[in-house]
């Protein structure tokens, strides 16, 4: 087995988790609220695309249907922020970003499966592929950059809490602590996905 196979492996268990985990904390309970319900579904989909995508099951689904769902999926977090009665839509966008991100990335690695020039090596003998590439390499490192930085952000915030004494209340349930994990590790699986991929 090749490292590329132990890497794969690894990031398949990571998103076939993380399918579970958004299940069970945003679809399966009895009343999350229709909002969260569906932010449930779009991450458990989303993972488990992310998961076909390594063993090259997103040819099952047409490259444009995957890119048109996603771009609408990650339109969907900061719609539904803004479209908040209350006053806190600014921040609620703020906190849906990350999702917004992620569903963005899967999009972008979608994207070069649905243009005509699909083949790389066959695009850059069209010549037209620098260009191509300069545009392709500047988007995956704008994910990049605000996909670690929200890995970092999720797998970090609760480390002053973690130092408290015993006799402080806790910064935050364990509840948050798991999920505040599993945000970070999908963003960090998200990373090596974009950077594995052509």
């Amino acid at each position: 087995m090749c490292a590329t196979d132990v890497v794969s492996s690894l990031l398949t268990v990571l998103f076939a988790a993380a399918a579970v985990h958004a299940l069970r904390r945003r679809v399966l309970p009895r009343s999350p609220g229709r909002r969260r319900r569906v932010d449930g579904v779009l991450h458990t989909v989303m993972a488990v695309a992310m998961a076909a995508m390594l063993w090259g099951g997103e040819a099952m689904v047409p490259a444009r249907v995957q890119v048109v769902f996603f771009v609408g999926a990650a339109l969907w977090f900061p719609v539904s922020a803004l479209s908040r009665r209350h006053g806190t839509r600014l921040s609620e966008a703020a906190r849906n970003a990350p999702s917004a991100v992620g569903m963005a990335a899967m999009a972008w690695m979608a994207r070069p499966m649905a243009s005509p020039g699909h083949d790389t090596l066959a695009a850059a003998h069209a010549g037209h592929p620098m260009g191509e590439q300069a545009t392709h390499g500047a988007g995956t490192g704008v994910l990049v950059l605000c996909l670690l930085a929200y890995a970092l952000r999720s797998l970090t915030r609760d480390m002053p809490g973690l130092r408290r004494s015993a006799d402080d209340p806790p910064a935050c349930s364990t509840k948050e602590l798991y999920g505040h994990f599993w945000e970070g590790a999908t963003h960090l699986g998200t990373v090596v996905m974009l950077l594995m991929h052509p």
